[in-house]
């Protein structure tokens, strides 16, 4: 838990883009809270919209101008929001809208509690890491929860080669592959059959997408690992793309690598005090319940 009271004065609000009447009053909260505090909100387009405000800008210009981030929304409302702030230091909060919220995990219901206890200092900080993808000649892009190889536009399976700091590792032919964090252990890469990875482990899992050899299995590799993947055989490039975080989109050329790496800096990521990822875990996925005294 952060010992010293937080130094939170100026507070960006990204909503999710929905205008629901749930979404409306749970900002309206997050506005009380803040106001009774004298604290000051940058909201942006879509919280300015929904709050009558002046002034609503994008995530990645609040990033620069704030203490703290607000997501109020889903999970996928934090992936967006935490690649506007990776480089920028600044920690993300979440109040969860969304279905699962395994990183967005205040309730609406308690937004005053949790909210005022973590603007007191009350908080646990978890700081995960990003991926960061390039093809040359191509801007960067990043990524939270994974760094997706697949097939575009046809019904059959694509073949690729893979090597992770410069060593070859396998020619596999399937729907594509999944390089995913351990944030992102929770998401497409568990649907492949990956491997939940704990949020603070160094490590990279790549899981294959419906591989052609059953013994292809998810490999986990160091998070300092650089991978690196090209298409081969008879697979045209342009029946393959790279997604990454189901937002961002590369393509390849002929010839071009696809390029992976763990970005430079973090997201740092906060949680009211009692925090625990195997809780978030059991009441997500329906594990068993606590042991009986």
């Amino acid at each position: 838990m952060n010992p010293l009271p937080a130094d939170f004065q100026r507070i960006a609000v990204i909503a999710k883009p929905d205008a629901a009447d749930h979404l409306r009053s749970t900002l309206r909260r997050l506005k009380e809270v803040l106001d009774a505090r004298g604290l000051t909100l940058l909201p942006d387009a879509q919280t300015a919209l929904l709050l009558s405000l002046d002034g609503g800008r994008a995530a990645g210009e609040l990033a620069a101008d704030c203490d703290l981030g607000i997501v109020v929304g889903g999970d996928g409302t934090l992936l967006s929001a935490a690649r506007e702030f990776a480089d920028t230091g600044v920690p993300l909060l979440g109040v969860n809208l969304g279905r699962l919220g395994f990183l967005v995990d205040i309730s609406p219901k308690d937004l005053a509690q949790c909210l005022g206890a973590v603007l007191d200092g009350q908080y646990v900080e978890d700081r995960r890491f990003l991926l960061s993808a390039s093809v040359s000649g191509q801007p960067t892009a990043l990524a939270f929860n994974d760094v997706v190889l697949h097939k575009w536009n046809i019904a059959r399976m694509i073949e690729f080669e893979t090597w992770i700091d410069g060593r070859f590792v396998y020619t596999q032919r399937s729907d594509g592959l999944i390089i995913s964090t351990p944030t992102g252990s929770t998401a497409y890469a568990l649907s492949g059959g990956g491997p939940l990875l704990a949020p603070g482990l160094e490590a990279i899992a790549l899981v294959p997408i419906c591989p052609h050899t059953l013994s292809n299995r998810p490999i986990v590799v160091h998070a300092s690992s650089e991978i690196e993947m090209s298409v081969c055989g008879h697979t045209d490039p342009k029946d393959v793309r790279i997604t990454c975080d189901g937002a961002t989109t590369l393509t390849l050329g002929h010839g071009d690598k696809l390029c992976i790496r763990r970005h430079a800096k973090p997201v740092r990521l906060l949680h009211p005090v009692g925090h625990d990822h195997f809780n978030v875990l059991r009441a997500k996925l329906g594990w068993g319940e606590l042991p009986k005294n």
